[in-house]
């Protein structure tokens, strides 16, 4: 469970609240007398569940910019106030998004992650790891792109 949440949350602090968060929602399940079937995948949901409401909450507000194009990757993400169809829709895309950003490079991935989720600027990520800010720059816009392309051709299957 460790690991899945600490690749995808960068700070350890982070990581280990949204992991505290995890095994709350199993005590109180237990408390509750509402037994998980499959556990372990229920703990995975309620991991994912919870690193999603972590983005939210520090969505930074690059993502929301465009990178040279028409669209920012929140427009491609149906409103989750357009009812149970776009509410599932946005659901799959936002699926789509982690595993999307799973399979970046590790490079784009690192700086991705680093300036949207840790909120870290680009002189801050150069300072640490010892590449320019140039690089990092084009790093995340590539991996923005890539993001974008994936979710496009997501929403476009959910609307066939």
């Amino acid at each position: 469970m460790w690991r899945f949440i600490r690749k995808r949350v960068l700070d350890t602090g982070d990581a280990e609240d949204v992991l505290q968060d995890v095994f709350y929602e199993l005590i109180a399940a237990y408390r509750m007398m509402k037994p998980a079937e499959q556990v372990t995948a229920w703990l995975y949901r309620v991991a994912r569940n919870r690193i999603t409401d972590l983005f939210r909450r520090r969505k930074a507000v690059s993502l929301n910019e465009p990178v040279g194009e028409d669209a920012s990757l929140e427009d491609l993400l149906p409103s989750p106030d357009a009812g149970p169809e776009a509410l599932y829709a946005r659901s799959v895309l936002l699926e789509a998004l982690d595993e999307a950003i799973d399979e970046l490079p590790a490079n784009q991935r690192e700086v991705f992650l680093a300036h949207e989720v840790e909120g870290l600027s680009f002189k801050e990520i150069a300072e640490a790891t010892g590449v320019s800010v140039n690089t990092l720059l084009s790093r995340k816009r590539y991996a923005v792109l890539a993001l974008r392309e994936r979710l496009q051709e997501i929403d476009e299957s959910l609307g066939k």
